[in-house]
């Protein structure tokens, strides 16, 4: 039995390489945490009047300790997280470009062997421009995944727990109402996730079908001109690529949608925020650079559930191309020895047909009961009208295909 394949297993051999991917992600999830207070700390400390803290004052002594110090140090300190996130964003993306690119070869080359492997009743039940899309089209979207998505969604989640634990420390209030359009934020992505996927699945089946259309064409070049046929392929290609135009349309249609609602939500939600955080400041419950705090945190909060509804089409993609895929490598071979079969001995050239009967599928035998024999040095010949099943006695001596009754020996 085929074993079945999972994503986990073409990862695991990466694990040194994503280990180092993931401490980029906390160094960039560390730098989206601290880029707004060296803001705050001018608001609060050098605008405003505040008494600046201990820990901030035992780092500022060697700059001085007048505001201008403790601007200094401000601007020190953004140009430090600026270095640290530019660094651990370059590291994180080279790495998992790596191992993306590695993935997909290693998927390549195991879905080519496999397809290789696949028995003739599978090929002749398959489209040849539909396994090429697999090979091609469906893998690229799965790499695609782990290069842009798989830990651009963990940096994500990071930072937004992140945030939202450092919000719910400096007012715990507040941080609720600024979560009130979560819940919605999700319900919508959520909605709008598996309507993507479906349509990204019939984009991706018609996408196949075209190139199905242009494979047969071309390996069939010849006989398209012995017959004059190239009107009517043109015409079979020009329905199969407008019907792959209309379900790309309808696909974009429905992705379209997404980033506008999730916009107009996050909207309404810094609305709410900003009134009522402007409110808090005017009766002291807030500092300006708390407030400032809150508004750059909110903005980033909001930023990965942007992201997510744009990464949808990335992730709905890579889904239905796995699932291709899978379809493809969850396959076994139809032709296949038995558990105790013995290596075939020498070939002496006799052919024997014993009681054989066959069936491309179990509902229309094509050969039934054929026994024959051909000696050693014998000519012989197989006569017969057009789909008698000549084609289909040779192509059972190499054994392309598995009889369903009877014996073969030779």
């Amino acid at each position: 039995m085929q074993k079945k394949i999972r994503i986990t297993d073409l990862l695991y051999p990466h694990w040194a390489t994503l280990t180092l991917a993931f401490i980029a992600v906390i160094g960039e999830s560390v730098t989206d945490l601290l880029e707004p207070w060296p803001l705050k700390i001018v608001f609060d400390y050098v605008f405003g009047s505040k008494r600046v803290p201990e820990w901030i004052a035992g780092i500022v002594t060697w700059l001085g300790t007048d505001k201008l110090s403790i601007l200094n140090f401000a601007v020190l300190a953004v140009i430090a997280i600026a270095i640290l996130g530019a660094v651990s964003s370059y590291v994180e993306k080279y790495l998992t470009t790596s191992v993306g690119q590695w993935v997909m070869h290693d998927l390549r080359r195991v879905l080519y062997s496999h397809i290789q492997r696949l028995s003739l009743s599978y090929h002749d039940q398959k489209r040849t421009g539909d396994l090429i899309s697999r090979v091609t089209s469906d893998i690229d979207a799965v790499q695609s995944l782990i290069s842009n998505v798989m830990l651009g969604v963990l940096v994500n989640v990071l930072t937004l727990v992140g945030m939202v634990l450092v919000m719910f420390y400096l007012n715990w209030q507040f941080t609720l109402i600024a979560l009130l359009v979560a819940p919605g934020l999700f319900l919508v992505v959520y909605h709008y996730t598996h309507r993507i996927k479906k349509a990204s699945r019939a984009m991706r089946r018609k996408e196949g079908e075209v190139v199905s259309v242009l494979e047969e064409m071309l390996s069939s070049i010849r006989v398209v001109k012995a017959f004059a046929r190239e009107d009517y392929e043109q015409r079979r290609f020009e329905q199969e690529s407008r019907e792959s135009v209309e379900a790309a349309l309808q696909a974009r249609n429905v992705k379209a949608k997404l980033p506008p609602i999730v916009e107009i939500i996050v909207a309404g939600g810094t609305c709410l925020v900003l009134w009522y955080g402007a409110r808090l400041v005017l009766t002291g419950g807030l500092t300006s650079g708390e407030l400032l705090v809150f508004l750059l945190y909110l903005g980033k909060m909001y930023k990965p559930m942007r992201e997510l509804s744009k990464m949808t089409d990335t992730i709905s993609k890579a889904s239905v191309g796995w699932e291709r895929i899978r379809e493809v490598l969850e396959n076994e071979m139809q032709v296949r020895d038995l558990p105790r079969a013995k290596p075939a001995p020498r070939f002496k050239g006799k052919i024997e047909f014993d009681h054989v009967q066959f069936s491309y599928d179990s509902n229309q035998p094509v050969i039934r009961d054929l026994s024959l024999k051909i000696e050693p040095g014998q000519l012989a010949a197989l006569v017969g009208p057009t789909g008698a099943g000549k084609t289909t006695i040779v192509s059972l001596l190499p054994r392309f295909y598995d009889i369903s009754s009877g014996e073969i020996r030779i």
